[in-house]
């Protein structure tokens, strides 16, 4: 009954989605990637011979946590070829090119005809669903056919549905998997106090991935030229709520600073709104090869995506956005390069958040007075938070191996 249940809400979602299509372009996306989807996959399959190993993320972020564990089981398994599915379009559109996996494909909604047919017509051998998925039809289709199937980066608390007394359904998704490898402690004893026994403490592989990132940075000579030498804030993925606080700070502090701020998504009005506030002089990154020098300029704008994972090697303090809405962006890219970080008070969620705020070398901010009050003391002196935010990075170095110890415990071919 349960299952009938869900299995509707999931029809329901495919329903809304395909009219939200008309109006919004992710959603247009969703539904247009999905079209088709068995003579994509029937097409691309069609001469493959290779075992395969089916890793499924839900969006970008759940990539990048995977990608560190996709890429060793290439070194380690090269008979395999690798399938990649994604849920949402903004992994799907930004990685659908990636020449880590040899396939590629949005993941068809889960209904128990979809689960069928798609783990028919891919036949892994092993099958990898990173951080929070978890889709009945898929699981258990992939159970009943005895296919290994590793849950990696899991993080799990207590207000999930899997560990309220009406939970009986959804703790039964956890029961497919083969073994489900998880962040933290907390999230150990939450599953083994509901029978899940086939746990490991690994960590999180993002740890792995961010030293991947920070070794292979690209020096980015714009911005080495635009810091000059002096005191430099990064301000990575900012959305509008953070911008409303850093404006008013940076109107009121009155020191040395150069300034670079990576917006979450490129929109000309919104930059133009931001740079008519801001103190000084502000420049663009598509405008600054035509100025001669960009020392008089106080803050940087990045107008284009990608390039902030290495523009952290040049700040001596990083700002993450996104704590002041729903999520906490990436702060580890940040962590690594050895710097005190800023964010919103909406972090809870966030392990490695509540990690470094704990150990001092974070600090969220309500509002411009709670950040200028905390940016000043530690402008003084930032070395303490900065050993603290870069050694917690390399000690949390390491998931990816528990991951394919697991893996190597499996009884699947290396051929």
């Amino acid at each position: 009954m349960l299952a009938a249940l869900y299995t509707t809400s999931i029809r329901l979602y495919q329903a809304t989605l395909q009219i939200a299509a008309r109006f919004h372009l992710k959603a247009r996306l969703a539904v247009q990637g999905r079209t088709g989807w068995i003579k994509q996959i029937n097409a691309k399959l069609a001469d493959n011979t290779a075992p395969i190993a089916w890793f499924h993320a839900a969006s970008l972020g759940e990539f990048e946590q995977g990608r560190p564990v996709m890429e060793t089981f290439r070194q380690q398994y090269p008979g395999y070829k690798i399938l990649l599915t994604f849920f949402s379009p903004s992994g799907y559109e930004v990685r659908k090119n990636y020449a880590g996996a040899d396939f590629i494909f949005y993941l068809p909604f889960d209904t128990p005809e979809n689960a069928r047919r798609f783990v028919e017509m891919v036949n892994p051998a092993i099958a990898f669903f990173i951080k929070y998925e978890f889709w009945y039809n898929y699981l258990r289709e992939l159970k009943s056919r005895q296919v290994p199937v590793l849950s990696f980066s899991a993080i799990f608390r207590p207000d999930q549905i899997f560990f309220k007394p009406y939970g009986g359904f959804y703790r039964s998704f956890l029961h497919f998997f083969d073994h489900i490898l998880v962040q933290n402690q907390e999230s150990v004893d939450l599953l083994k106090g509901i029978g899940i026994t086939q746990v490991t403490l690994a960590g999180d592989t993002r740890f792995d991935r961010v030293k991947q990132v920070a070794d292979a940075r690209k020096e980015i000579p714009v911005a080495r030229d635009f810091k000059d030498g002096k005191p430099l804030l990064v301000i990575g993925s900012a959305w509008q709520a953070d911008m409303d606080v850093l404006i008013t700070f940076l109107n009121r502090f009155d020191r040395p600073l150069k300034v670079i701020i990576a917006p979450h998504e490129i929109h000309n009005d919104e930059i133009e709104r931001w740079r008519s506030q801001l103190p000084g002089q502000t420049v663009r990154f598509s405008e600054a090869a035509n100025h001669s020098s960009l020392q008089p300029f106080n803050q940087l704008i990045i107008d284009n995506i990608g390039m902030l994972s290495s523009l952290y090697q040049y700040g001596e303090f990083a700002y993450i956005g996104g704590a002041f809405g729903k999520g906490l962006h990436n702060i580890l890219e940040a962590a690594t390069f050895r710097m005190p970080l800023f964010f919103g008070p909406n972090y809870g969620k966030f392990q490695e958040a509540v990690d470094l705020v704990k150990a001092g070398a974070a600090f969220p901010v309500t509002d411009s007075a709670s950040l200028e009050t905390v940016f000043r003391r530690l402008y003084e002196d930032p070395s303490k938070a900065s050993a603290i935010s870069g050694d917690y990075v390399t000690q949390n170095t390491g998931a990816t191996s528990k991951v394919m110890d697991v893996v190597n415990g499996l009884a699947i071919s290396r051929s």
